[in-house]
């Protein structure tokens, strides 16, 4: 066993992990809540973009700040502060009245989603910066190690799309908001008492300029990575939903639960065969027995395979201008299809900002390139409710394409940092 995989390490490891699974699974939770709850308000689907964007603001100031204040600070209290903040962020959602003119109510909702953004990315930028520092060298096992975090809290994040659902549709919003704010705050209780040594304390005089890289590859993989999170959330995060929601429900009470239920259901399954592929991502790849330059290699590769997927549901839109059976069980397939590559091209780009970043300067590297990461979320939430409320399914989907293929052409620019023939190992 190697140093960085001593028994202190995996108890640390293991304790991030859990702590990054309690908050992802509130964090779908709260994302499921809030768009079918305010749908059923009559938000528009632009109005339902805009509670969405200063979360996505606020991830990308969060992250470019965070790898600073972890550097300087330490990881555990960055983790920790995510998860405190998240918990506030519940609590004050809860407070929201419904009697409340629609501009204030659009004004409250996104400013607490801006907190719950910060919670989020302070949270992420924690636990994968620890996978750097902890994970063991040999036989590929920081795409491993990188690969279980990262798969198995997209899984929890599923199940948490279907668990905000089912609380709207049963106990309603407020109880939703207060019982998963409950349950935070134990497991932050929880970490506090039982995290274990292993992390970084911090070190002083790291300055607040050295968060942008240099390094070429690491912009270039920022880059792909705007685009690549872009595309997804241009449909993901308003278009079909709604889409779904006008397709499933006639108005009624009872049509409206059961659409919740389905809608939630397809977004958690999504998420969670996303999550999946992550997690067999170094087998599928064969990480373990291929040297860096062929993964850099299969990173444009993938990108291009997972551009025909949005281009191919643009033509089966434009052919059915109307909601119909056929184009709804094609989207469902098609979908799941683009979840399974587009888990393939996150895994290979969670693995090389890893591969590519110094250890001393790790949380940097990952908060800028997370940064990029909510650039891109923002964007698609935008063009999300932009583009199908402008030109429906043809227009939010082809726009999906185009963000794809931008992403191949960055990615297309990564050169490996060594041409070792070896396998894939951390730097």
């Amino acid at each position: 066993m190697t140093a960085r995989a001593r028994p202190e390490g995996l108890s640390a490891y293991i304790a991030v992990t859990a702590a990054y699974w309690a908050f992802m699974l509130t964090d779908g939770a709260l994302r499921m809540l809030v768009l079918l709850h305010f749908h059923t308000l009559g938000f528009t689907p632009i109005q339902l973009a805009y509670l969405f964007v200063l979360y996505e603001i606020a991830g990308m100031v969060t992250n470019l700040s965070a790898g600073w204040i972890a550097a300087r600070f330490g990881l555990a209290s960055t983790l920790y502060a995510g998860l405190a903040l998240q918990v506030v962020a519940l609590i004050a959602l809860a407070q929201l009245d419904p009697a409340w003119a629609l501009g204030l109510s659009v004004a409250y909702v996104m400013v607490v989603q801006g907190a719950s953004g910060v919670a989020k990315d302070l949270a992420k930028m924690s636990s994968k910066s620890a996978v750097k520092l902890l994970a063991p060298t040999e036989k590929g096992g920081l795409f491993r190690w990188v690969a279980i975090l990262t798969g198995s809290k997209n899984a929890v994040k599923g199940l948490g799309f279907l668990l905000g659902a089912a609380l709207l549709a049963t106990v309603g919003f407020v109880w939703a908001v207060l019982g998963m704010a409950a349950v935070l705050a134990f497991i932050l209780l929880a970490v506090l008492i039982a995290m274990p040594p292993g992390l970084p304390k911090g070190r002083k005089g790291v300055k607040f300029s050295e968060v942008f890289s240099k390094s070429a590859n690491v912009n270039w993989l920022s880059a792909a990575r705007v685009f690549l999170f872009g595309a997804r959330d241009v449909w993901f995060v308003v278009g079909i939903p709604i889409y779904f929601y006008s397709v499933l429900s006639d108005g009624g009470a009872e049509s409206d639960r059961a659409a919740f239920f389905m809608i939630g259901t397809f977004m958690a399954v999504w998420i969670i065969l996303y999550g999946a592929v992550q997690v067999a991502a170094p087998t599928l790849l064969r990480a373990s027995t291929r040297p860096e330059v062929e993964l850099v290699t299969t990173a444009r590769r993938w990108a291009w395979a997972l551009s025909a997927v949005p281009a191919t549901l643009t033509l089966a839109a434009l052919a059915s201008p109307e909601p119909r059976l056929w184009l709804t069980v094609t989207l469902v397939a098609g979908l799941l299809a683009f979840g399974g590559l587009f888990a393939l091209n996150s895994a290979l780009h969670s693995y090389l900002i890893l591969a590519f970043t110094k250890s001393e300067r790790v949380t940097m590297d990952v908060g800028f390139y997370y940064m990029a990461n909510a650039a891109g979320r923002l964007a698609g939430t935008l063009l999300s409710g932009l583009t199908y409320q402008s030109g429906g399914l043809p227009l939010m989907l082809g726009t999906a394409t185009i963000m794809v293929a931008l992403s191949a052409v960055a990615a297309g620019r990564l050169r490996p940092e060594r041409e070792a023939a070896g396998p894939a190992r951390a730097s």
